[in-house]
């Protein structure tokens, strides 16, 4: 059973589109028989991931630091709770548990995990898929940012190869568990 990490937004306050999106992943991937890893909180995207997932009958793994499970309404329904000191880590956890990376739309906590993962990734650390699902190109901006980066010089080309970008939770889940 591979075991998918889940990068996504804590915030409600978000369009219905990303809700959707988050539910059709976590469905997607109890469809599959995957392992849910994810920052462990009953709020926003990240919330409803995992609350669809275990209802489809997916196994959930939340990772959470101590500070945060008042302030993020833990989720005490997960299968395996892990509470964490530190947001260090907390990444370095899901990380271990992983066995591919799904980045949904998300605030300033996801672009920090997902691009921890790509660095790791590009230091060789561990070959594990990472996937941008652009929900209604939510990711276009950064995708463009990167292409300054390789264009600028401050990576090279050769590095795209460490990320892919899906439009759709089947896509994403191809893309990562295929490859993972």
């Amino acid at each position: 059973m591979k075991h998918v990490c889940v990068y996504c937004g804590s915030s409600d306050a978000v369009a219905q589109k990303y809700v959707d999106e988050a539910i059709k992943l976590g469905e997607a991937l109890a469809k599959r028989g995957a392992t849910l890893v994810y920052g462990g909180g009953n709020v926003g995207l990240m919330g409803k991931v995992a609350l669809a997932a275990q209802a489809r009958g997916a196994k959930v793994i939340g990772v959470i630091p101590q500070r945060l499970v008042e302030r993020e309404h833990v989720h005490r329904g997960c299968d395996e709770l892990i509470i964490t000191q530190t947001m260090r880590e907390r990444k370095a956890i899901m990380d271990e548990k992983s066995d591919a990376f799904i980045a949904l739309a998300g605030g300033f906590g996801t672009l920090d995990e997902t691009m921890e993962a790509i660095t790791i990734r590009q230091l060789g650390f561990h070959q594990k898929p990472i996937v941008f699902l652009n929900t209604d190109g939510f990711y276009d901006l950064l995708l463009a940012f990167f292409e300054k980066l390789y264009a600028e010089g401050f990576a090279g080309r050769r590095f795209a190869p460490l990320y892919q970008v899906a439009n759709t939770v089947e896509e994403a889940l191809d893309l990562a568990l295929n490859e993972a």
